[in-house]
């Protein structure tokens, strides 16, 4: 039996920990292989770095394309991240006839659709379970299990950096700011944070999530996406008095003829499943047709979950090598939907403002909302206390969720409450999920 020769451009957190689940017990991989698989080669920055794995038979070197190129090598595994050097190496394998694995969210996201074309023209697999959800088994569940579905929509907590701020913000009530710094020092957030608290690497999440799901070309800069750096103590306080949470969420909804997408902090009720998702811990909602709704749950990040990914892949990819065959995914790039505009997406919606505190104030901006067709699904008035937006303004608390409306209506509604003398000040409006049937 022909031994599958892997070659590794990577071998940081994620890439140890794929090559220690493949070395850990070679026989039982070789079994659920059908072929036996040896790690001959890698590509790092500095080749005498301590490294917590056995690179006993493993020749490296700095040269990422000589590894992809190699004619000794059958199978590549990048992950090296970041997207120009990646780009090339993945394309020299896939050109080469070479099957690849790649954790590599951003270059998916970005470069999917050139890098598939390459595959399906070279006759090569390209498999990208570790790109999404860590652990998470849900490319291949979307890719195959799901194929005979009609997918309505995929909503998830794809980011444990966001979601243990937030976890931790409902839990402490504290501030944004020093519970990044606490994320940051338990090795949770990065030390430049950016791409994950302002929703970067979820909306690249999201674009493959999407990819799949509707069986069309998707790309990142059509996901929209704020994150979750403004949001304040009082909003998560009164979220949990209305009966939500906060989570950043990545939503994809199929509204027949657009697809709506994107990433910001949204309430969601405190009894649906993604409400119970905590700290580090990402899950993937699906609702479609036949199957209903089903939930995939796990650690989202990390050397193990996304290692186990990682060689996951490898092995799948491998025993397709033993059988002369290919995995690929039925994505039909061809068929590129429009996306919803920003104006154009759909959801109930959470508004704080502060008011004058006198008789009729509800009904005036009662009768805004009526004007704009947006209605109230429930209101809270909170005692008088100081503001936490930045403004010296004064007045009562006023707290409300509408039903279901689009974002153009919340915004003409608003921008004619901004010049009443009844409302002193906006504070914050975020999107609710799970309201109305979501």
């Amino acid at each position: 039996m022909k031994e599958v020769r892997i070659g590794f451009v990577g071998l940081g957190t994620v890439g140890a920990g794929a090559l220690a689940a493949l070395t850990a017990e070679p026989e039982t991989i070789a079994r659920k292989a059908g072929t036996p698989l040896r790690v001959t080669r890698a590509a790092v920055r500095d080749p005498e770095l301590p490294r917590p794995v056995d690179l006993n038979g493993v020749a490296l070197t700095t040269d990422a394309l000589a590894v992809a190129t190699d004619p000794e090598i059958d199978l590549v595994v990048e992950v090296m991240g970041g997207v120009g050097l990646a780009r090339e190496v993945v394309s020299a394998a896939l050109r080469a006839g070479k099957s690849v694995v790649t954790a590599n969210k951003e270059l998916i996201a970005k470069h999917g659709r050139e890098l598939f074309a390459l595959a399906d023209q070279h006759g090569a697999d390209l498999a990208f379970e570790g790109s999404v959800g860590g652990g998470i088994p849900i490319i291949a569940p979307l890719g195959h299990g799901l194929t005979a579905n009609r997918v309505h929509q995929v909503v998830g907590i794809i980011n444990g950096t966001t979601n243990y701020i937030l976890s931790a913000m409902t839990r402490s009530g504290q501030p944004f700011d020093q519970l990044l710094a606490e994320a940051q020092a338990k090795g949770y957030a990065e030390a430049d944070p950016t791409d994950d608290v302002e929703g970067h690497d979820a909306a690249y999440k999201l674009t493959i999530l999407a990819m799949l799901a509707f069986n069309t070309a998707v790309a990142e800069e059509q996901v929209y996406r704020e994150g979750i750096s403004s949001l304040q103590p009082e909003d998560i306080a009164l979220a949990h008095q209305l009966g939500y949470v906060f989570k950043l969420l990545a939503v994809a909804k199929d509204r027949g003829d657009r697809l709506e997408l994107r990433v910001s902090p949204c309430l969601v009720p405190e009894k649906h499943p993604l409400a119970s998702v905590n700290d580090v811990y990402n899950a993937i909602f699906i609702e479609a047709e036949p199957v209903g709704q089903v939930m995939f749950y796990g650690r989202g990040a990390g050397a193990d979950p996304t290692g186990s990914a990682v060689a996951g892949d490898i092995v799948a990819v491998a025993r397709n090598l033993g059988r002369g065959g290919r995995r690929g995914y039925p994505l039909a790039f061809d068929d590129q939907r429009p996306v919803a505009t920003l104006d154009q997406i759909e959801s109930s919606y959470y508004v704080r403002m502060r008011i004058v505190d006198r008789a009729g104030v509800l009904a005036t901006l009662a009768g805004v909302l009526g004007d704009h067709g947006v209605s109230i699904a429930q209101v809270l008035q909170t005692a008088h206390n100081d503001c936490d937006c930045g403004c010296d303004c004064a007045g009562a608390e006023l707290v409300w969720i509408t039903h279901h409306t689009t974002e153009a209506s919340i915004r003409d509604s608003l921008s004619v409450m901004r010049g009443l003398d009844v409302v002193n000040c906006i504070c914050n409006v975020y999107r609710c999920f799970g309201v109305d049937g979501d």
